[in-house]
């Protein structure tokens, strides 16, 4: 007994199927979750080393090196990339994708371990983090109080954030601006030479003074053991002002209040964070790895509001500076939308083909029971309701109408025959079944390839793939029980009337279908007598395919860029400014933004590290990051990268001296469109060859803000040591160095405490002592004989200028050259890069690697260019496993090329680039345009099989088989159009991948029912003449056809 015949037999068994599956599919529908991607795992990790004071060229020197040194003996890496800035190195190890990051991150930090004692004494003990794509922080928020800045501060610090810390799947949180308290010595020079003494001296007399020893224990008879602890920690200002911190022979001992004043203050601001002009400190929050961001979204809000209760006496606030669940949810309401549109014209299709409301029912009732069951293979994979999945469910529409339009309209023609209902679903079901499941394993066949890619972009598409998979499935297995059973008992013929109003345009309709479909026959009997001319014009119709091409119509580029309505400006002033003077200069910029109409928020970040990296940067104090906010882009009349790079070109006018990058907040972390990495070995001719490339590349039209990562002009003062003076004069090169970073870096490693608390004391000269390179010469080292020696009696103190950043890739110097666009694809703009470089090629040992979205795309189009070949090899071999036959699939495969024709045509009219988006609609479209052949090829073999030659089998199943073709691919373009045409969050994504579709499908209706009759006549000629000529291979030519 078949499916069917138990299905229509044993209907009670088929209800309870599908109520276990509707009623599971609804409860695990309640358990996913929402987020905005997939999550896109490169296995990366960033060890990250402090070392206070130290230029670029010395961290590079004694840290970068030394521990790049260890990271390339693992195995595993990718690649390696690092910055050496002043203080600190920031290095960055990529992993391929298989990788188990945590065993690698025990590794490296076991290695590191191993060569902490071969770093400078003063580097701080490098720190290891795992790093993700996921990993920008998914909401920022803004808080102002009415307290004093310390005590904000503190708060802010020491209470309110392990509360939001507290937060399930809450990851990191980042503190940006505000003022902590800190304890400050400020040494004044001239005390120091009169007393004789080294600020040396001074920070090591607090550090021995500010103790805690646990000193044992004591037992007595009345108190029992107890424990002796030596409290020797700074609990107040006057105890330092009163510390000793010399004994001279002769004379009053010398208290650290004579020669130093000591404040209880606030730390010179690293940086200062303002929300649309208001002071406040920002909270930049991350989620852990699988955390849910809408759920802990909806957490924190619960809890800023009662924080803002708690501490409503201080007059503490919030502001929602940026939240990533807005985005996602307003991104997942608008491809809800799509789909139910999607199925209301779709419903209004079926109506049209089958002239009642209750067979369009039977039909519809496919899309919410595969619907709701997909939802449980989502549930145990691990899925997420996200951008992917849901475009996936939306895109999916059409497929799984295809199956039971099919079998339907099967049926109906049964019922014409005048067969009861029951034999009817029965007969036309299983006459159709074949051309179904052939039908529905070619769309799945094509999607398994995609599971298999094994880079970042593999992660973003397995869900995509996986969710249509399963949902194919689904309408199969329904096409196959649910829509013979309900045809089987609810299926009738609808005889159309005048009389009815309600039959009218459906008679007028069907009118047009019957003109339509005699005008076909007779279309089709010509070009099958004219198939050179047919043939010519389908050439023709290439070589216009060819032409627009050449044109360069068609961009390309790793992704669409998604108008989240937000982005970002760095400013960058002169190197020599100080965060105060930056800031003054940055409130101009902001209030200028503020003043614009289509401008809501601008989230300011001046001095501090970058808001937009995955990896935990260093600020600068001449830098400014601003994060603007726009209007809902249905509000606008402009982009917001018109409006943009508009702004970026008035600020660059009006506020003289201040560079300006701009780049968009994108879906997609990925920087600059265009980054080329530089490798060499001399230093100097890599910053010549890439000044050169970078001046090429500014010259070329679509390019704009071209930039090089690393630029000379950060003003310092090098100090060169006499090495055999300086022994002489009783001096080392740790006593001299460690004197100049007290002075003018400052120690902190001094604690004061204050209950719970702890705050730095921090040693250094006082500023009246910091001016200039004349200061420096000046300073004073005290020597084992207590001779005062000045720094330029053994050293050269010349004020000079070098890098602000140095950059390494895999171990050798390199240099990033950068670029914005404008007007023109990231794909278009590399083109004319690398016909340059053809033309004149970088100097001998300059070595060039493309990365950021170029290496991307040119990662993933040739993962799917893989893909597309692997599928269409499984669809030709899952046909000839079905067909039993190798010839039929060649003829079904004829359909893709002429689908092809209408998808560059799309794109050129629709001006849509080439994408990763796109190339998964041509994907999709080999399963969906092989239907319409497979319809054809297949009913022609049953004709044939009943003793029709081959020009009447092939006229009869063109015209039998032009109704359900035109209703399965109208399905499918009109489920299309809401997603081709839609404006709702995240929609430039998808908005080229269905026009890819529709103009697939469109000339896959009007081509393919000429092109593969004409194919299937031609090769049946070929091998009647062959079987005539060798009669004995007849069996293995002309195969056995499976006819069910």
């Amino acid at each position: 007994m078949t499916l069917t015949e138990i299905s229509i037999k044993r209907p009670s068994l088929i209800i309870v199927i599908f109520t276990v599956l509707i009623a599971g599919g609804i409860f695990c529908y309640t358990k996913l979750s929402y987020e905005l991607m997939p999550d896109m795992s490169q296995p990366t990790l960033v060890v990250t080393t402090q070392y206070p004071g130290a230029a670029p060229v010395n961290v590079e020197q004694t840290v970068t090196k030394e521990i790049e040194d260890v990271l390339s003996g693992v195995d595993g890496i990718k690649s390696i990339s690092s910055q050496s800035l002043e203080g600190n190195s920031i290095i960055t190890a990529e992993f391929n994708v298989s990788t188990d990051i945590d065993s690698k991150e025990q590794e490296v930090q076991r290695k590191i371990n191993n060569i902490l004692s071969e770093l400078p004494t003063d580097v701080k003990s490098p720190s290891i983090s795992k790093v993700t794509p996921s990993d920008s922080p998914i909401m920022q928020l803004a808080a102002t109080s009415k307290l004093s800045n310390a005590d904000f501060y503190d708060i802010m610090k020491n209470e309110i954030n392990p509360q939001f810390q507290q937060i399930s799947g809450v990851g990191e949180i980042t503190l940006i601006g505000g003022q902590e308290r800190e304890i400050q010595v400020n040494v004044m020079k001239d005390k120091l030479d009169y007393y004789g003494l080294s600020i040396l001296s001074i920070t090591q007399a607090i550090n021995n003074a500010n103790v805690e020893f646990p000193a044992g224990k004591v037992k007595s008879e009345s108190h029992g053991q107890m424990t002796v602890r030596l409290a020797g920690k700074f609990t107040s200002v006057s105890q330092l002002n009163d510390l000793t911190v010399a004994l001279p022979v002769a004379g009053s001992p010398v208290k650290l209040g004579e020669v130093a004043t000591v404040s209880d203050l606030t730390k010179d601001p690293a940086s200062v964070f303002r929300y649309n002009g208001q002071n406040a400190i920002g909270l930049l929050i991350k989620k852990q790895g699988d955390a849910n961001a809408v759920e802990i979204s909806k957490q924190v809000k619960e809890k800023i509001a009662s924080l803002e209760k708690k501490y409503a006496n201080d007059g503490v606030q919030f502001i929602i500076a940026d939240d990533s669940a807005d985005y996602t949810l307003d991104s997942a309401e608008g491809v809800m939308h799509d789909l139910m549109i999607a199925v209301i014209l779709v419903a209004a299709i079926m109506v049209l083909f089958l002239h009642s409301l209750r067979d369009s029912v039977i039909v519809l009732v496919a899309i919410p029971t595969s619907l709701i069951s997909t939802f449980i293979a989502m549930y145990f994979f691990g899925f997420s309701l996200n951008l992917m999945s849901l475009l996936a469910l939306s895109l999916v529409i059409g497929i799984l109408v295809d199956d039971s339009i099919v079998v339907l309209e099967n049926i109906h023609r049964h019922l014409h025959m005048g067969k009861d209902k029951r034999t009817a679903a029965l007969d036309g079901r299983n006459e159709i079944g074949f051309s179904a499941l052939a039908i529905t394993m070619v769309d799945v066949v094509v999607f398994g390839p995609l599971c298999l890619i094994q880079n970042t972009i593999g992660d973003v598409l397995r869900q995509y793939s996986v969710t249509i998979v399963v949902a194919t499935l689904m309408s199969l297995f329904v096409c196959y029980t649910l829509t013979p059973w309900l045809a089987s008992r609810f299926g009738k013929i609808t005889i159309l009337s005048n009389n009815s109003f309600f039959h009218k345009p459906l008679i007028w309709f069907e009118q047009m279908l019957e003109a339509l479909t005699e005008w076909y026959t007779g279309a089709l009997q010509w070009a099958l007598k004219h198939k050179l001319i047919m043939s010519g014009f389908i050439v023709a119709l290439f070589g216009v395919i060819g032409v627009v091409m050449n044109m360069g119509v068609i961009g390309n580029e790793f992704v669409t860029e998604s108008d989240k309505g937000q982005f970002r400006l760095a400013l960058e002033f002169d190197k020599s400014l100080t965060v105060k003077q930056n800031n003054l200069r940055s409130i101009g910029v902001e209030n200028y933004l503020r003043k614009q109409p289509d401008v809501t928020t601008v989230f300011s970040n001046v001095a501090g590290s970058s808001t937009s990296s995955l990896v935990a940067g260093v600020g600068s104090d001449y830098k400014t990051e601003l994060t603007v906010t726009l209007i809902d882009k249905t509000e606008r009349s402009v982009s917001t990268e018109q409006l943009m790079l508009k702004k970026s070109q008035e600020i660059s006018r009006l506020f003289p001296g201040v560079k300006v990058s701009p780049s968009m907040v994108s879906l997609v972390n990925g920087g600059d469109p265009i980054q080329i990495v530089l490798n060499g070995e001399n230093s100097q001719e890599l910053m010549a060859a890439a000044n050169e490339l970078k001046a090429r590349i500014a010259l070329m039209p679509g390019a704009i803000n071209t930039s090089l990562s690393v630029e000379a002009g950060n003003p310092e003062v090098e100090v060169n040591i006499d090495r055999e003076k300086m022994g002489q004069l009783g001096l080392n090169i740790y006593n001299v160095g460690a004197t100049l970073q007290n002075a003018y870096a400052g120690n902190d490693d001094a604690k004061y405490r204050v209950g719970n608390n702890e705050y730095d004391i921090r040693v250094k000269f006082d500023d009246f002592n910091k001016h200039d390179v004349e200061d420096v010469k000046d300073v004073t080292f005290v020597n084992n004989s207590g001779q005062i020696i000045k720094l330029s009696q053994f050293a050269n103190v010349v004020q000079s200028s070098g890098p602000s950043v140095l950059e390494r890739k895999d171990r050798r110097a390199s240099v990033t050259v950068k670029s914005n666009i404008l007007g023109i694809t990231s794909g278009e703009l590399g083109d004319r890069i690398n016909q340059s470089l053809a033309e004149k090629p970088l100097p001998a040992g300059i070595d060039m690697r493309w990365t950021g979205d170029a290496e991307r795309q040119s990662e993933s189009f040739g993962s799917l260019a893989a893909a597309i070949v692997a599928a269409l090899l499984l669809m030709y071999l899952v046909m000839v496993a079905l067909y039993n036959n190798f010839v039929y699939p060649f003829v079904v495969l004829f359909a893709i090329p002429v689908a092809f024709i209408g998808v560059f045509l799309a794109l050129a009219l629709t001006k849509s680039s080439m994408s990763i988006f796109t190339i998964l609609g041509m994907i999709m479209l080999l399963g969906l345009v092989s239907k319409n052949a497979i319809l054809i090829v297949d009913f022609a073999n049953h004709r044939k099989e009943h003793g029709d030659s081959t020009w009447t089998a092939l006229i009869a199943a063109g015209k039998t088989r032009l109704r359900p073709i035109l209703m399965t691919t109208l399905a499918m373009v009109i489920g299309m159009i809401p997603i081709a045409t839609s404006t709702a969050a995240g929609s430039e994504w998808k908005n080229g991948l269905a026009w890819v579709l529709i103009g697939g499908l469109t000339t896959s209706l009007c081509l393919t029912v000429f092109v593969v009759p004409i194919v299937y006549y031609c090769v049946d000629r070929v091998g009647d003449l062959w079987r005539k000529r060798f009669p004995k291979k007849e069996e293995t030519l002309s195969g056995t056809v499976v006819s069910h």
